[in-house]
């Protein structure tokens, strides 16, 4: 995503509070129920991708789930949550990176992503996060994405994006993912404004090469 990308986020996150935001959430209801339908023990490694200023890893955190890591490429977005979560962060590991770029030894049990896939535009991007993806998520682990469905808007923050049907997620990640379900979100802005997201989970079930 470059250099120009986190130019972008971060000044974002310095001229804007998070209720300005458009997908801001005072408390993330579609994804904590999909998190919880999937019964995972409480030491279960998590990561919130593109979590930033995100209130997930706080719900997560009153859940009792001790093994929470966030990923932003903004480290503004990433300070902001600290200074919310108080003492709590200190039980979270965070993580300024592109996701594009990110690299770990951690195979997680849960990816979760809303309102950063949907950011990637170009197919090199998607390439690369795929491929990250299959790589650190361990095998029966699970992929959750919140991006813009077919319904959503062409452009977001000042950049375009890619809004994907049901049938067009399982498509993109098909090569090493098995869709478990798929459910449509109405969000409704600070400003009023009605967002169509579309979550999809998905079960890491290995390359089809075996690898």
């Amino acid at each position: 995503m470059g250099s120009l990308t986190k130019e972008h986020w971060e000044k974002v996150y310095e001229t804007k509070s998070s209720n300005e935001l458009s997908w801001f959430q005072s408390y993330p209801k579609t994804s904590v129920e999909l998190i919880s339908g999937l019964n995972l023990p409480k030491t279960a490694a998590i990561i919130d991708v593109g979590g930033g200023d995100g209130r997930l890893v706080g719900a997560l955190l009153k859940q009792g789930f001790v093994n929470l890591h966030v990923l932003d490429i903004s480290a503004r977005a990433i300070e902001r949550a600290k200074a919310r979560l108080r003492g709590k962060a200190d039980g979270v590991i965070w993580i300024v990176s592109d996701i594009t770029e990110f690299s770990t030894e951690i195979r997680f049990d849960l990816w979760h992503d809303r309102a950063a896939f949907h950011f990637l535009v170009d197919e090199t991007q998607i390439g690369k996060y795929i491929e990250t993806a299959n790589k650190n998520i361990r095998e029966g682990g699970c992929l959750m994405i919140g991006a813009f469905s077919e319904k959503g808007p062409k452009r977001c923050s000042g950049l375009d994006v890619r809004r994907y049907s049901e049938t067009a997620m399982a498509e993109r990640l098909k090569g090493g993912f098995e869709k478990i379900r798929c459910v449509e979100e109405d969000h409704t802005t600070p400003s009023g404004a009605c967002q169509n997201f579309l979550f999809c989970g998905f079960m890491r079930r290995g390359f089809k090469n075996g690898t």
